[in-house]
């Protein structure tokens, strides 16, 4: 990962994390509008508590970023949690769109092409990591 994207990240998602309930509330409302069909992931989880996991993943994912190495065990684990959960590979895209939508809402100005573009491979890198490893449990 690149120094600038890290910083950029670190320091955009420092911005936003105040009221983290009400930021995980507009993604996962972003993500269910742009596909319904996702909802029946959810159909039997208590999303308070999913809204408090989510921030907490990535408060810890955006935080290591300049670790990525101590990191990418703790991010396999999350992709093979999440192929268990039924979370297919074009999900992923869904979700980094939603991701995307929810920064810029809350940044505004602060959501430059550079921070954009910084979020955008971060989210890359991980959700590759994710994949990568929910295809080995499934292979």
């Amino acid at each position: 990962m690149e120094t600038n994207d890290i910083a950029h990240v670190q320091r955009t998602w420092d911005m936003v994390l105040g009221d983290g309930d009400d930021l995980a509330r507009t993604f996962y409302d972003r993500l269910f509008a742009i596909d319904p069909s996702l909802r029946q992931l959810f159909a039997e989880t208590d999303m308070a508590e999913q809204r408090k996991k989510v921030m907490q993943i990535i408060t810890v994912a955006v935080r290591g970023l300049g670790k990525l190495n101590e990191l990418t065990p703790a991010v396999e684990a999350l992709g093979r949690a999440h192929a268990g959960y039924g979370v297919k590979n074009e999900h992923y895209q869904t979700v980094g769109a939603a991701l995307a939508w929810t920064l810029a809402q809350r940044l505004g100005a602060a959501f430059t092409p550079e921070v954009r573009e910084a979020w955008t491979r971060t989210y890359v890198t991980l959700a590759g990591i994710m994949q990568r490893a929910a295809g080995e449990l499934a292979a």
